[in-house]
């Protein structure tokens, strides 16, 4: 008889048995596969950690004892079990649920998780408040190994340690985040997991756990077990132990038995606590476990066949236009090196780490590091282009003042995933980028119309005319302008360019939204005969203030665009410019509104806010009719 159906709370699995609990992580895994094939999601992450949900809500009273799922993408089977079966149909999708763990949709996600490493300083935090309110409540953190090496983390183990605060951490070690995982950190939890001494014991203890042997032998080969697996080779390693954790483990995290044994023994144990479980990405999904970069969001695929299905264009993404435009640099300047944390495959800085693999670093899930690294590497004498996703920047936005723009280094930052994302939702929108940047003294911030002009503005950000500069962009395709292979053409910092003639209304567009601007200028002069001055800004710093005042001169009504929040964009930018020499002109600003914005396609989101081609068109029209 199936069990998952008739499941809408983790309390009635809290008397299931081993042989019932293994029945429902298979059918959690069927779920989980069916929904991502349609509705695509985050499967690898999410296939892997089935066991890890199953034995938390089995063993802990869920919702009062709390559960932070670090990033989220391994938190699928968190939210089926906890009332959202039918709901995680509409998983990512406009007004559906979060791809990730949120206050606001469950008393079950008793923290939000978008972005890595959070986990252990969210939970010590719960931990602590409960603590002050006399709540006796358990708390765990569940965090990837990917995640681990962020600085994050051990800001948070050392704090926890050091309190002796009652808190579980369930270290989720598969040996990848996107892409491999790298690092110190990787290389010490491979010592531990591969040490001969781990295999032996597992096969003596974790083995005989399915076949019923005496619960006090088990217990007492438990014990023992942290004390025979921190020493690898005569090495003594002891991290957790030096941070004020108690190390349990490595145990196989896709093993519910043993799963659920381990966190009934932990859960009477006061203090930090670290439980270290080893888990396959993809788990249970042949194609997911084959290829765990490929299938850590995979889009669309035949559940039979693993065969992917999405669509797919002759079109290049901005992301293939920069791995290649990187590598055509570097062939040509040897200063030239790439930095990137965690995300080769994801920015297609992997087409230089092939060629080039000496010349490419990856830092792991540590962008303040990225970036001082990259300022390090500066200083010198090299020339670093540092990637890294829009919303992630945020973390590393001291480091690029302090470390970057201070010191007049020249590091290139390319902003990847510039604007609204679509359906990672509102921890992944690169919405802020331009307004926090813009205040920078000694930045270039620009962002790049089409393919060509990423193309460019990478090639000019090397030149001498250039110093610190900041190139935003957004996810997926292009407009399809050619780009391969063309001569670099030097573009002059604080140039716009004008894209169509017109005195009616002046349009002001910044970035690839700017293409939608130019279909509803066109459109504008087809319909309603209306004329539209329509400047690519290219620069929000310096800004042309040549083609501010042409613009204000001739057409009076303005009109700014752009994939970012309008709050210190270049909305912002106009209208300092307008009220500082007290011109008569209207300005109407188009772009993200001051509100988070949730999940769904990139076409819907610029619906919502008012700035898709059709918004554009009628704010074009509007003083006419």
């Amino acid at each position: 008889m199936a069990l998952l159906e008739s499941i809408s709370d983790p309390s009635q699995i809290r008397a299931f048995d081993n042989a019932q609990l293994e029945q429902l992580c298979a059918e959690l895994r069927e779920y989980i596969i069916a929904c991502c094939a349609e509705n695509p999601g985050h499967i690898g992450a999410s296939l892997g950690a089935v066991e890890i949900a199953v034995a938390i809500h089995h063993v802990f009273n869920t919702p009062e004892d709390k559960v932070v799922w670090d990033v989220g993408h391994q938190a699928y089977a968190h939210k089926i079990l906890t009332g959202r079966r039918e709901a995680f149909k509409q998983n990512r999708k406009y007004h559906g649920i979060s791809g990730f763990p949120r206050r606001e949709e469950s008393p079950y996600d008793a923290f939000g998780t978008g972005h890595s490493s959070t986990s252990i300083s969210a939970a010590l935090g719960l931990a602590v408040a409960a603590k002050f309110e006399g709540k006796h409540e358990h708390v765990i953190a569940v965090i990837g190994d990917g995640a681990l090496s962020g600085g994050l983390a051990f800001e948070g183990l050392n704090n926890a340690g050091s309190q002796g605060t009652d808190l579980l951490v369930i270290l989720n070690d598969n040996q990848i985040s996107i892409d491999k995982n790298i690092g110190a950190m990787h290389n010490y939890l491979l010592k531990v997991t591969t040490d001969r001494r781990y295999n032996k014991l597992k096969k003596s203890i974790w083995d005989r756990l399915g076949a019923g042997r005496l619960r006090e032998w088990l217990q007492k080969q438990v014990k023992n077990t942290k004390r025979s697996l921190t020493r690898a080779d005569g090495e003594t390693l002891s991290l957790f132990d030096s941070l004020g954790f108690r190390y349990f483990g490595p145990i196989d995290g896709n093993d519910i038995a043993a799963m659920t044994y381990m966190l009934g023994r932990l859960k009477a144990i006061p203090g930090p606590k670290l439980l270290h479980v080893i888990t396959t990405k993809g788990k249970g999904y042949a194609p997911a476990e084959e290829d765990q970069t490929v299938w850590h969001a995979p889009g669309t695929f035949d559940v039979e066949t693993g065969r992917r299905t999405g669509k797919k264009s002759d079109i290049a993404k901005f992301q293939e236009v920069f791995g290649t435009t990187l590598l055509d640099l570097a062939r040509k300047d040897n200063r030239i090196v790439g930095i990137t944390p965690a995300m080769a495959s994801g920015c297609s800085m992997n087409i230089m780490q092939k060629e080039m693999p000496e010349r490419v670093f990856d830092v792991g899930i540590a962008e303040q590091h990225a970036v001082t690294y990259s300022a390090g590497l500066a200083a010198g004498g090299l020339l670093p282009f540092c990637n890294i996703y829009s919303s992630f920047s945020q973390r590393a936005y001291d480091n690029v003042i302090h470390d970057v723009a201070l010191q007049h280094l020249k590091v290139i930052l390319c902003l990847d995933r510039g604007g609204l994302v679509g359906e990672d939702g509102a921890t992944h929108h690169g919405a802020f980028d331009m307004a926090a940047f813009r205040p920078v003294p000694n930045l270039t911030l620009c962002a790049p119309f089409d393919e060509a002009e990423l193309r460019d503005l990478m090639y000019s950000a090397t030149q001498p005319g250039y110093g610190a500069t900041v190139i935003r962009y957004p996810r997926g395709y292009g407009k399809g302008s050619a780009w391969r292979d063309r001569p670099f053409a030097y573009i002059e910092p604080g140039t716009a360019v004008k894209r169509h003639e017109g005195a009616d209304v002046a349009l002001l567009s910044i970035g690839a939204i700017g293409t939608k601007g130019a279909e509803a200028v066109e459109r504008a002069s087809r319909e309603k005969g209306i004329e539209v001055l329509h400047y690519d800004m290219r620069f929000l710093k310096p800004i042309d203030t040549a083609a501010l005042e042409d613009a204000c001169a001739r057409a009076r009504r303005i009109i700014t665009l752009e994939d970012g929040a309008r709050l210190g964009g270049l909305y912002s930018a106009v209208a300092e410019f307008i009220a500082a020499r007290d011109l008569d002109c209207t300005l109407i600003g188009l772009g993200i509104p001051d509100r988070f914005i949730e999940q769904g396609t990139p076409a819907e989101l610029y619906a919502e806010c008012g700035y898709d081609a059709d918004s554009v068109y009628r704010a074009l029209v509007e003083e006419k009719n």
